[in-house]
């Protein structure tokens, strides 16, 4: 039985209630015995007290400083080979790391990007599972949610990108972690992504037995959010779709490695967004030099 052990980021801002969920099924429903990592923004809802009392790992900043920043300051605290990012409002359900374990043991290198399912209380996925165990500490149904998580099956599915998501240290380091221009973090995800397809990687993979419970919160609702969508088309030249459509070809049964796109039908959306990139500078939104994904 695998046992590889992950440290484990989790950036938070005041969310205390969910946090100690999100540990609690760490502690609770984990093999292996791994590293956890904070990035405490403000705290002054008591987390960095709270963090302290624990004897978790962590970093910590005065004000919010975006999950890009967060998760860079939480790199230098980590102690094992492989970062497993997760958000401070999701529970992890039991087998996730043993599913992920196993993944790795059966790949030849460090050349991946892994991430959970995620089971949801209320929106869509593009893959996943949407079902209600509630919204809130005090309406999770944590006994009903353990006794079902495993009723409704799920391939292994093409697209990782989002959390929970893991790449081992070396290939974090590589591409320099998550760009800070995207903070606070909108489209940071896809955009890290992007430069793991630049670097190489092909190897985007979301495993259907690791399962994770996400309760949706809002905390983006508390802030002043990046126009992530520009972002990306600038540094990029394509739009976020085309990157899940075309290269990582999200959702579709991971039975093989990814290849190379078909180059005239990416030449035709390098066109579209150089298109789409002019209307922005024209409108004032300019965020860097455009590079491309091929």
């Amino acid at each position: 039985m695998s046992t590889i052990a992950f440290s484990i980021i989790i950036p938070t801002w005041n969310n205390l209630p969910f946090l100690k969920i999100c540990i609690a099924s760490i502690i609770k429903n984990s093999i292996a015995s791994h590293q956890i990592i904070v990035h405490i923004n403000d705290g002054s809802d008591g987390t960095l007290e709270w963090i302290n009392e624990q004897g978790i790992d962590y970093t910590y900043s005065k004000e919010n400083i975006g999950v890009c920043m967060s998760c860079n300051m939480m790199r230098s605290k980590v102690k094992n080979n492989y970062i497993f990012y997760l958000n401070d409002d999701m529970y992890l359900l039991p087998g996730w790391d043993k599913s992920l374990a196993d993944e790795i043991d059966k790949l030849p290198d460090n050349k991946f990007f892994l991430s959970g399912t995620m089971i949801q209380p209320h929106n869509s996925l593009d893959v996943g599972i949407l079902c209600n165990y509630g919204d809130t500490p005090e309406t999770f149904d944590e006994k009903r949610l353990l006794a079902e998580y495993k009723l409704q099956h799920i391939e292994d599915w093409h697209g990782a990108t989002w959390p929970p998501n893991l790449v081992h240290r070396d290939i974090w380091d590589l591409v320099g972690g998550y760009s800070i221009e995207y903070t606070p973090g909108m489209y940071s995800d896809p955009d890290f992504t992007a430069k793991l397809w630049m670097a190489g990687i092909r190897y985007f993979k979301g495993l259907g037995n690791c399962r994770v419970y996400h309760f949706e919160t809002r905390s983006t609702s508390r802030i002043r959010k990046n126009d992530g969508n520009v972002q990306f088309l600038m540094k990029w030249g394509i739009n976020n779709s085309t990157l899940r459509k075309n290269l990582t070809h999200l959702g579709t049964p991971a039975n093989k490695m990814l290849t190379q796109p078909n180059k005239k039908d990416m030449k035709h959306k390098r066109v579209l967004g150089r298109i789409k990139a002019i209307v922005s500078l024209l409108i004032g939104k300019q965020f860097g030099p455009i590079n491309h994904l091929e």
